[in-house]
């Protein structure tokens, strides 16, 4: 990977010309919290167009879905004709100390708290897809990091009729969920998908992530599934995926997204559109060390002290 601030130096003259793009919507009011989500168009608009809910990462504790980071992200997705809904969730980490398997319960409601904005974030769009132009058969969530973890948890909750799944029409099915440095978590053992398979799946992971588990953190069935875990998943149950992993790397693949539009589109291409049922698995040796932030070696206890 290239240095991020190599890439926002590059792209940072750029973010002005989305932003009479973009318009501010609020989607929803948790307490006295709201929430917005920023919606990008491209310039030419189709039915097969696909919209991207994204997903910012930050741990549960910070970020936001209007960086300079996102938004120069976001052009190069506008640029390449998606449209893009940027969305805000309840931070749900915020002043919480010593996370653990034993201590689980504040990430497991931080987590449960951003999935159901998600999802309320999807049915405002599918409330509004025809000012919009959204169709609901081509929403792609894309999440990095914290919003990785929520892209994940949103569409495995979807699967199984959890939390406030049922606000969205019966049949609605993601069409797409990338990952970057994301898991699912269980109190099921194993994740499994009851109701129906997930969406195609594009899953990218440092395997020395110390943050979010590449593999897997189980305690009885009480579980954090990783890439590594969820691929084995897929293949034992012949769900479409497509995986990178990154030897080495730790919690730096999390900003992966700007570096990988080209795989996105090959994934568009083969997955959604085309619904090729392929998987698609790969691993990145001998990587420059001198590329890692100093963040890749996060652990829980960098973050929540």
């Amino acid at each position: 990977m290239k240095k991020l601030t190599l890439f926002l130096a590059l792209l940072f003259a750029g973010i002005a010309s989305i932003a009479q793009e973009m318009q501010t919507y609020q989607y929803a009011e948790r307490d006295t919290l709201k929430l917005y989500l920023d919606f990008y168009t491209p310039a030419q608009v189709h039915d097969s167009t696909i919209c991207v809910v994204y997903v910012f990462g930050g741990g549960f504790i910070g970020g936001h879905r209007d960086g300079d980071f996102e938004k120069a992200y976001f052009k190069q997705l506008v640029d390449e004709g998606f449209q893009v809904a940027a969305i805000d969730y309840r931070l749900g980490l915020k002043g919480v100390k010593n996370l653990s398997i034993t201590h689980s319960e504040p990430l497991e409601n931080a987590i449960n708290w951003a999935t159901e904005d998600a999802i309320s974030a999807i049915a405002y769009l599918l409330d509004h897809s025809k000012e919009l132009k959204v169709n609901k058969d081509y929403i792609v969530m894309i999440g990095s990091s914290a919003g990785a973890i929520t892209s994940l948890q949103t569409d495995y909750v979807l699967c199984n009729g959890f939390l406030n799944s049922d606000i969205l029409p019966e049949d609605f099915h993601l069409a797409g969920v990338v990952s970057y440095a994301g898991a699912i978590f269980s109190h099921e053992g194993k994740v499994q998908y009851r109701n129906h398979a997930p969406a195609p799946t594009m899953m990218y992971h440092g395997t020395a992530d110390r943050l979010v588990p590449y593999k897997q953190i189980k305690f009885f069935k009480l579980g954090f599934f990783g890439t590594d875990a969820l691929v084995d998943r897929f293949e034992k149950f012949d769900y479409p995926y497509f995986a990178r992993r990154f030897e080495g790397y730790g919690h730096s693949v999390a900003v992966g997204g700007p570096y990988t539009v080209d795989d996105l589109l090959w994934f568009c291409r083969h997955y959604i559109y085309n619904k090729e049922r392929i998987q698609v698995d790969g691993t990145y040796n001998n990587l420059d060390p001198a590329t890692m932030p100093p963040y890749d070696m996060y652990t829980p206890k960098d973050l929540y002290k």
